[in-house]
């Protein structure tokens, strides 16, 4: 039973205070106005949709400009009808302007063109995030609401001047993110828009230029600052649009991408491309661990990537010695010095496999000089025609500069010791031993650096052949068609010889499709992307951020990441590790609040970590739940679980290390690496010593027990 049942506020019984009309009335009216623009826009937005995509499809340009309207329609639709009145966050007072001003998930105008609400993005919006009793952005006040299911079910008023208290009810002794912190956790990371805080609010608005570090330890909303940081880069910095390159994002793993998967959605970006290192190579689908720590180790090094350079540079080496080619009209020398010409004539930054084209087509201008003596009056494109059909010229040409699969190239390396040592002089001899293998594809992680720097520098293997095809299936048509028009020319009696049009080249020509080699489905996390943002970015290798680099060249990152969760240690600065692979202009930005993690909980955690990393930034928990930490045995599992189900209707739970343990909906089983960047009501960790030693068992200790948000309970064997 609510004390108020009508309108947009369904208030419980013991909130009645805050029903009183004095409070409510304003946002009542207001909500009203905000739900008739909602339906207004929704069946405009409906209609809009369906006409641009009935229309006569255009061409060119056009095509690409349809397209992005109906995704930018498509995706306004989408969250409007996703949110409907819930796309209120709340409202701001400012001094200077006494009438409210609501902030919304997107900007909502009604059709006499008033704003009903900013976009929370906007920078009259920014106050609302930004705002505290020491810096009150000019605010008098400031309410937050929570919905419930398309009713507001709670508000919190904030004050920031003695006019402010005027007119509010009496104010909650906890402010409405600290609320929020013991609902219940699902499956889904839970939408925490309208409660992001002053700390977080500064960094999700920072300038796009550059790298910017967000550190934090665990619980400080770090994720959260990352996904809003996307969204609200996406709609402010103009030079990130989806058509100048759009946003990566690149999380731990697979669990926590499905964990975060609705937060852009909610905030009306759905173009943003996420992926894990794992993704942005064929091969790391089915790649192992590292087996050997030294391997890992060597192949971690950003010069193992460097030396992909190489590798393909002795297959780009000319001939040294000459080639005599056969033609009708002569033989010709092709000479080391020609064949050098011919491939000094690829364009830098052509990739290996798309060159041969270039090469080809330098030889051939060298071969079509060498025979215009011999050949007299013949045409030059009768000339080019003899060399292309030269098969022994075609095998020599494939055999100077071969077609490679990255692959091989790579494998190549872990199976042929003077070639790797070759390509990379670095290595002592042991290591040139211990990096071979016996079966050179048995990919690991460790090699996926490798293998996406071996794909960039080669190329589509298909493209060359893709056009050669093209080009001869082309020149049968045009033989053909001149054969046709010869037979009509001859066969013509009438008067005015009108057949003999068809002589003219032009038209012959415009008999031929010359449409472009068929596209290829372009690979949607090739980049280059405008912008990328790395999540637990402390776990990277210097190889693996050579991946990163690669994929964005205006290096405009966002970088998220603590050091003391670094499972294989992280003893230097951001900036110094940063500079090595690549990038100097780095700012640094810490978060140091823990929202998540009880202080009884992080009491425990702390004691953990700092046993191996003492300078960790351990940030300081905001609430306490009473509840201490629960120790027992392993035998207990079952009931520990079995027993806070019972308990517990809503929310979830993580059993951390009993790979026998079979998860549920509501209770998941997860190693420590694959529990990093969740958080979960109930964490039990089992056996937490056989983690193992050192720096990397603390960090997984660490990681998991921090998942927690209301309870940890350790259960060890005897």
């Amino acid at each position: 039973m609510t004390s108020l049942t009508t309108g947009v506020f369904a208030l419980p019984d013991r909130l009645a205070r805050k029903a009183d009309p004095a409070l409510v009335a304003d946002d009542e009216r207001h909500l009203a106005a905000v739900a008739r623009a909602v339906r207004e826009q929704v069946d405009d937005l409906t209609d809009r949709l369906d006409a641009a995509r009935r229309a006569p499809a255009p061409l060119g340009q056009a095509v690409l400009d349809r397209d992005a309207e109906i995704r930018r329609l498509g995706a306004r639709l989408r969250t409007l009808r996703r949110f409907g009145l819930d796309l209120c966050l709340g409202r701001l007072v400012r001094a200077d302007a006494p009438e409210p001003v609501y902030v919304g998930r997107v900007g909502l105008t009604d059709a006499a063109g008033r704003q009903l609400l900013v976009d929370w993005r906007a920078p009259a919006a920014e106050p609302f995030f930004a705002a505290t009793h020491a810096d009150p952005r000019g605010l008098v006040s400031r309410r937050r609401y929570r919905w419930t299911r398309g009713r507001i079910t709670d508000y919190w008023d904030e004050v920031f001047t003695a006019e402010g208290l005027v007119g509010h009810a009496a104010l909650d002794d906890q402010s409405a993110f600290v609320a929020s912190l013991a609902e219940s956790r699902s499956p889904r990371m839970r939408d925490v828009l309208a409660t992001i805080q002053a700390d977080q609010d500064a960094i999700v608005r920072a300038g796009s230029r550059g790298a910017l570090v967000v550190d934090g330890g665990p619980g400080t909303g770090k994720t959260v600052v990352a996904l809003h940081r996307t969204a609200y880069l996406l709609y402010s910095d103009p030079r990130l649009g989806h058509r100048r390159g759009g946003v990566l994002f690149v999380g731990p793993h697979r669990p926590y991408l499905a964990y975060v998967a609705d937060v852009l959605p909610s905030l009306g970006e759905e173009g943003v491309q996420t992926a894990t290192l794992r993704d942005l190579v064929p091969e790391g689908a089915t790649a192992a661990a590292e087996a050997d720590a030294r391997v890992a180790a060597l192949k971690a090094d950003a010069r193992m990537v460097a030396a992909i350079e190489p590798a393909v540079g002795l297959y780009e080496e000319p001939p040294a010695e000459g080639t005599e080619v056969t033609t009708p009209w002569a033989d010709v020398w092709l000479s080391s010095a020609d064949w050098a010409e011919a491939f000094g004539a690829v364009e830098p930054g052509t990739p290996h496999n798309e060159a041969p084209d270039q090469v080809w087509e330098a030889l051939t201008e060298i071969l079509v000089d060498k025979l215009r003596d011999e050949a007299g009056d013949v045409d030059e494109d009768v000339l080019r025609r003899a060399l292309r059909q030269d098969r022994d010229l075609v095998r020599a040409v494939r055999r100077a500069w071969p077609v490679l699969e990255p692959t091989d190239l790579v494998g190549d390396l872990w199976t042929v010791p003077a070639y790797l040592r070759r390509c990379a002089p670095w290595l002592e001899r042991d290591d040139v031993q211990r990096l071979q293998r016996p079966d050179p594809q048995a990919w690991t992680v460790a090699d996926l650096p490798l293998l996406d720097a071996a794909r960039r520098r080669l190329g589509d293997a298909e493209v060359s052949r893709r056009r050669r095809r093209q080009a001869a299936a082309a020149e049968a048509e045009r033989e053909r068609r001149a054969d046709v028009a010869a037979d009509l020319v001859a066969a013509d009696d009438s008067e005015l010889m009108v057949m003999s049009m068809l002589r003219g080249q032009d038209l012959q020509d415009a008999l031929v499709d010359d449409a472009a080699v068929p596209a290829v489905e372009p690979d949607a996390l090739a980049g280059p992307f405008a912008h990328v943002v790395v999540d637990e970015a402390q776990e990277l290798t210097d190889a693996e951020w050579q991946m990163v680099l690669a994929r964005c060249p205006s290096r405009s990152l966002t970088i998220v990441g603590d050091r003391a969760q670094a499972r294989h240690g992280f003893p230097e600065p951001w900036d110094a590790r940063l500079a090595r692979v690549g990038l100097d202009r780095v700012r640094q930005a810490t978060l140091t609040v823990n929202y998540r993690t009880p202080a009884e909980v992080m009491a425990a955690a702390e004691r953990v970590i700092r046993a191996a990393v003492p300078d960790a930034n351990v940030p300081t928990s905001v609430r306490r739940t009473g509840v201490p930490v629960r120790r027992g045995s392993v035998a207990e599992l079952g009931a520990v679980v079995d027993g806070w189900l019972a308990e517990h209707a809503e929310g979830t739970a993580c059993v951390v290390g009993e790979p026998s343990f079979a998860g549920t909906d509501r209770v998941a089983s997860l190693t420590p690496a694959l529990a990093k960047g969740l958080e979960f009501d109930l964490v039990v960790l089992v056996d937490p010593d056989a983690f193992g030693t050192g720096v990397e068992g603390a960090v997984d200790r660490y990681v998991a027990m921090t998942r927690a948000t209301q309870e940890l309970v350790v259960l060890t064997r005897p």
